[in-house]
């Protein structure tokens, strides 16, 4: 039996704000199997970016353990956290975070110069399924939201990572955008056998996800 991709077990995430202690993630237990997909909802302020933070290493837990691919994170230095974001990582964020003096083509392959890969026939599915196969040569600023988030979601996941952790990619679009964009986010995940962890206050992006989880109060519970 293989390891889960990713297990945090009584993982506890606590902030100090002056002399007061909040605990954001308490004793949570939670694990994402390789292909799976989950929705993480709940009220702004939750926990639920952090919890992708933590899996990302951007956050450390202050207690519990988190375990990617079976190995123990705490033990891990930039090095290795680097070589996890490099080779199996992909991340979409609500505010796209592209690299604005490049242009798609050269934000799509950003990633995989960075674990020495070159652009390739993955590459061209990506831009023909997300249809900016014919916007490659322009520059990002002159995108639309819509076409911003699907150079995005292509760039994230240019390097056929093994996880991909989505924080609310919609959140910047209308309705009928973001449904279009949760389609083809899922099938291409599907395609390249991703897992997608998804934090949304959307309940129709939710849907899209096998599995749901509501956080609140710093416990996770499966959504009904």
């Amino acid at each position: 039996m293989t390891n889960p991709l990713v297990q945090l077990q009584n993982a506890t995430k606590q902030f100090i704000d002056g002399k007061e202690t909040h605990s954001v993630l308490d004793a949570v237990n939670f694990s994402l199997n390789r292909g799976e997909s989950v929705a993480l909802t709940g009220a702004s302020g939750s926990g639920k970016s952090t919890l992708l933070n933590v899996i990302a290493g951007f956050e450390s837990l202050t207690d519990g353990t988190l375990l990617l691919n079976g190995i123990d994170a705490k033990t891990w230095h930039d090095p290795q956290w680097s070589l996890f974001r490099h080779q199996q990582l992909g991340v979409v964020f609500q505010q796209f975070n592209l690299l604005t003096p490049l242009n798609v083509a050269q934000n799509i392959a950003f990633p995989l110069s960075l674990s020495k890969q070159k652009w390739n026939p993955w590459c061209d599915h990506l831009v023909a399924k997300l249809e900016i196969d014919t916007l490659l040569s322009r520059h990002v600023a002159s995108l639309s939201g819509g076409q911003q988030q699907r150079v995005a979601i292509a760039r994230a996941l240019a390097h056929k990572p093994s996880l991909l952790l989505a924080d609310e990619p919609t959140g910047n679009l209308d309705q009928k955008a973001g449904l279009e964009v949760m389609q083809l986010l899922t099938e291409i995940a599907s395609e390249g056998d991703c897992a997608i962890a998804l934090v949304t206050h959307s309940l129709e992006c939710a849907e899209f996800m096998q599995q749901g989880f509501h956080l609140a109060n710093g416990q996770l519970h499966e959504s009904q």
